[in-house]
């Protein structure tokens, strides 16, 4: 796997440097430099301790860590969150509590989201006439849903889910 330089500024020293956890793993580690409780539904904006000098041509994206998502309902409310290559600012992250019941209770230095390093690609847009300028493709217009694999969908029971629905 090719590996990318990004420079890197501890603007907490307490914080760890990102690392893979494993070979191969596509995000390294954030975590928050505060304690934080965040009460059902509410959302924060905390800090990571690292600011960060993206490559031009590169983008940070961060996203949510899957197992607090599965177990109490943490996730990024901007996901993916976009770090641009020339943000030289903290790390921050916007986290949301999506645990209708449950407060979700952070301590410093504890794991909050992943940080993946991806390339990426400048478009040059060429506008035309009208949408019927665009190439014909199999899709076409169709959106939401367009593509199928939501037999189990109900739009008319409560939340769009048949009750025996599991998810």
């Amino acid at each position: 796997m090719a590996a990318v330089e990004v420079l890197l500024a501890r603007v907490d020293p307490d914080v760890p440097v990102p690392r893979y956890a494993q070979p191969g793993d596509a995000g390294v580690d954030l975590v928050t430099t505060s304690d934080v409780s965040l009460a059902p539904g509410e959302r924060i904006v905390v800090g990571t301790g690292v600011s960060i000098a993206l490559p031009v041509g590169f983008v940070g994206l961060v996203h949510p860590r899957s197992g607090l998502a599965a177990r109490v309902g943490l996730s990024v409310v901007n996901t993916p969150g976009t770090i641009d290559s020339g943000y030289r600012g903290e790390i921050r992250v916007c986290l949301i509590n999506h645990d209708p019941r449950h407060p979700i209770l952070l301590r410093r230095l504890d794991r909050i989201a992943q940080l993946v390093v991806q390339r990426v690609e400048h478009a040059v847009f060429r506008e035309v006439a009208d949408v019927a300028g665009l190439p014909v493709s199999e899709r076409g217009a169709g959106g939401y849903g367009s593509t199928g694999g939501h037999a189990l969908l109900d739009v008319s029971g409560p939340a769009g889910i048949r009750p025996e629905t599991e998810v």
